[in-house]
């Protein structure tokens, strides 16, 4: 936990929504660390099981005519767990928005097998066909760019834990890279299929730290949510 994290107390879990730890919390963000599980935001099936409606029902404290709301910064897949920032004002979510790209985010992730190259970045265009499945493509003008910094910590016979840097922030983005690795993240029906997901408990990444620039006092502040020890579990021999 950095200092930023140590400054702020956080409210007895009888009061943070189910499903999420509070962080921080001040005047413009609130930062939580994510179950995997959970939407970050509603879809057409299911719009109150997420951090979004849950948070807002927090800053409300029970009041339903409240004005208080929190504003999407960033999202999470559903089975990722970790860090997550929201924005209590608009003026501090175009400020985030605006300058996330230059903030930095640290993952955690156990893959499939074992890497030949213990440290790297893997750059591709990534492109999205018609069931919203992401896929390299070589050429620029029929992807974004997405480029994944990692490092692998430990590795067994089956596993390797690595911890990544997220360099672009498109969907899908870490998952689609490994698993074109032929090192899809453990527990990924969609990338890595649902033979090699059976057994394992959860999607293992987690978004682990993120430092930005307050959108306030311009501060740097780096917020970390524990690596699950599912993951060392996986990857102990």
């Amino acid at each position: 936990m950095r200092e930023s994290q140590k400054k702020f107390k956080s409210p007895p879990k009888r009061y943070q929504p189910r499903g999420l730890s509070i962080l921080y919390e001040d005047r413009d963000i609130l930062v939580v660390d994510k179950v995997n599980g959970l939407l970050t935001i509603g879809t057409e099936t299911d719009k109150e099981n997420t951090a979004y409606y849950r948070l807002t029902d927090y800053v409300r404290k029970g009041i339903q005519k409240s004005k208080n709301r929190v504003f999407i910064v960033h999202r999470l897949d559903r089975d990722t767990s970790g860090v997550l920032v929201f924005a209590k004002n608009a003026k501090a979510k175009h400020y985030l928005q605006q300058e996330w790209p230059e903030f930095k985010k640290k993952y955690y992730a156990v893959v499939h097998g074992i890497l030949p190259e213990k440290e790297g970045v893997i750059t591709s265009y990534l492109a999205e066909n018609s069931i919203h499945k992401m896929y390299s493509v070589t050429d620029p003008e029929k992807g974004k760019l997405a480029r994944t910094g990692y490092k692998v910590l430990r590795e067994v016979k089956q596993y390797s834990l690595l911890e990544i840097d997220l360099l672009t922030g498109r969907k899908n983005q870490i998952r689609v890279h490994f698993a074109e690795k032929g090192c899809p993240v453990a527990g990924d029906k969609t990338y890595g299929g649902k033979e090699k997901a059976k057994g394992i408990k959860r999607l293992a990444l987690h978004a682990f730290s993120i430092t930005l620039l307050h959108p306030h006092t311009k501060e740097e502040m780096t917020f970390e949510a524990k690596v699950p020890a599912y993951f060392y579990l996986l990857t102990s021999t």
